[in-house]
């Protein structure tokens, strides 16, 4: 786990293929000490990791992001309106790499929508 301290996992739900987890976010991490004080923002590039750290887990496996397609940010995530947060994540592997279409939703928001490749480096 790179996001050492950065959150917790609360639920995950796996359904037909999709798996829902939510999970939540530690407000008084370093991260917000620059990103910003007063009115912290999530970090997109850390939105991103999450996803990331959420295939690892799920295949068992340590990745290599190799393309971000369709990343779209859509609102902010402010751990001060809510230390939760959803992912909704489908994964699937092929031809040694794993792809993932998510969405990620912060207070009924969709807050990230990102479909990408992972590089298998290694098993765990």
């Amino acid at each position: 786990m790179q996001l050492k301290d950065f959150y917790t996992e609360v639920s995950t739900i796996e359904d037909h293929g999709e798996i829902i987890t939510e999970i939540s976010i530690n407000k008084h991490h370093e991260i917000y000490i620059g990103h910003f004080p007063e009115r912290p923002v999530t970090p997109g590039v850390i939105l991103m990791q999450l996803f990331n750290e959420e295939v690892e887990k799920r295949t068992n496996k340590n990745l290599q992001l190799e393309k971000a397609l369709n990343v779209k940010f859509m609102a902010v995530v402010d751990p001060n309106l809510s230390a939760n947060f959803t992912m909704y994540s489908h994964i699937s592997e092929n031809n040694g790499v794993i792809e993932l279409k998510a969405i990620a939703k912060h207070q009924d928001k969709v807050a990230l929508k990102i479909n990408s490749i992972y590089k298998i480096i290694s098993d765990r």
